[in-house]
């Protein structure tokens, strides 16, 4: 089975940046989207960015524009979220996810149907 790997996390101050990977473990694998959703203690899973395979279209969530930018590097099968100017609040595990079968939701967990394992991002202030 594929899986989505996740890289790229750990801790840094308030202002400082990370940079995210999701490498499928198969080159072969194809997706229409991937995605990054993260998760914070006692709250929902909620929708960071995401970013069309073929043709690189992007979204954001309100709360991460301008901060954040989603690109891929489609010969690697890696998906990026470049985060800068982090604050405390982007605390959370960050999920990657992949729309394999086609859903048209960009914005949604259920659009989804692969998922990497997470990785943790902290913030400190």
């Amino acid at each position: 089975q594929v899986q989505l790997v996740e890289s790229g996390g750990g801790l840094v101050q308030a202002g400082g940046s990370l940079r995210l990977s999701c490498t499928a473990s198969e080159r072969t694998f194809s997706n229409y989207a991937r995605a990054w959703f993260r998760q914070a203690p006692g709250k929902e899973r909620e929708f960071v960015a995401a970013i069309t395979w073929r043709g690189g279209s992007t979204y954001y969530a309100d709360s991460v524009k301008g901060r954040f930018s989603i690109s891929r590097e489609q010969a690697k099968n890696t998906a990026y979220l470049q985060m800068n100017s982090l604050k405390p609040w982007d605390t959370a595990v960050y999920y990657c996810a992949a729309q394999v079968r086609y859903s048209g939701d960009f914005y949604h967990p259920k659009g989804y149907d692969s998922w990497g394992q997470g990785t943790q991002v902290t913030v400190s202030s």
